[in-house]
């Protein structure tokens, strides 16, 4: 009997397996596959104020041990996500919604969340802050502590739900940028975003993407993730949830043991559509394993 439960800011989950945003849609095709009901809560697509179509085509590139996407965060827009989407939601997942929210102004991340604060399924508002800010010449708001701190301080405000902020790697002290947004009351943090990559076609000597770089993501980053995980754990006081290449339930063991309380799975889900059903059910026999009957006890314990 192992107690798989875990708590992030007060939302209780029945166990710490998330589908990653951007790798499970709004649910609607998992919905088709399996019981969703089994999962601990999911991250949905990456939302923004307008619709968007995304970048041009080819925008994904398998690799070895992981993908590359620079898909651009094609998505529905927030008033249509509400609309269409949530009630559809409702009828497929009776657990917690992780939001992931985008932005491209400060003005736009807190007006998504303020809009997202009326919606009772959403637990957890799980802040991107790797997209550009259109105000300052295109620079990542993820990639310096003083524009992190200033996109928490306005969702912060506009918002009674928790604030998850998720962290890009592509930074020189990812610690630096969680004390930033820890300062401006950030509830937690979702660690990492895709790492920048790219790759070249020999045949025409051209990058593989039309967008010349994207997100790598898969097995390949799990080392990094693994790694910054616990630099911000030590670095903060706040609540993690670990992402980036976990691919099995023991993955999802390390990334605990690293800091994180709950953990998300990503591109594993493309590759598998069952993955998250997979890790959970594995989750007890490896916390048997580990000599722990409560698997909250797993989260920082390579540190002691």
């Amino acid at each position: 009997m192992v107690d798989l439960t875990v708590t992030l800011a007060g939302v209780a989950l029945k166990n710490p397996i998330i589908p990653a945003s951007g790798t499970f849609g709004y649910g609607r095709e998992y919905a088709e596959v399996y019981d969703l009901d089994i999962l601990g809560a999911f991250s949905w697509k990456g939302t923004t104020a307008q619709a968007r179509l995304g970048n041009p085509q080819p925008r994904i590139a398998e690799v070895p041990s992981g993908m590359l996407n620079a898909v651009g965060l094609q998505n529905p827009g927030i008033d249509a996500v509400i609309a269409q989407e949530v009630p559809h939601i409702a009828e497929i997942f009776h657990g917690p919604v992780i939001a992931n929210v985008g932005g491209f102004s400060v003005e736009e991340y807190a007006e998504n969340c303020r809009k997202l604060d009326g919606v009772d399924q959403v637990k957890i508002l799980e802040v991107n802050i790797s997209c550009p800010n259109v105000h300052a010449g295109g620079r990542n708001f993820g990639s310096d502590p003083a524009s992190a701190a200033q996109v928490a301080r306005a969702v912060r405000a506009v918002t009674k739900k928790p604030v998850f902020m998720k962290l890009s790697p592509n930074v020189t002290d990812v610690a630096e940028i969680a004390r930033a947004c820890e300062a401006e009351g950030a509830d937690g943090l979702c660690l990492i975003n895709t790492l920048l990559g790219m790759r070249i076609d020999l045949r025409t000597k051209r990058p593989l993407l039309a967008n010349r770089t994207g997100g790598l993501s898969g097995p390949a980053v799990f080392p990094v993730a693994l790694r910054m995980v616990w630099d911000v754990y030590e670095a903060v006081k706040l609540p993690i949830i670990g992402c980036g290449g976990v691919s099995s339930a023991e993955d999802a063991a390390e990334m605990m043991l690293a800091g994180a309380s709950a953990v998300e799975v990503g591109a594993a889900n493309l590759r598998d559509p069952l993955a998250c059903k997979t890790i959970i059910e594995a989750l007890p026999g490896v916390c048997q394993r580990l000599g722990v009957t409560q698997i909250s006890n797993l989260t920082g314990g390579a540190h002691s």
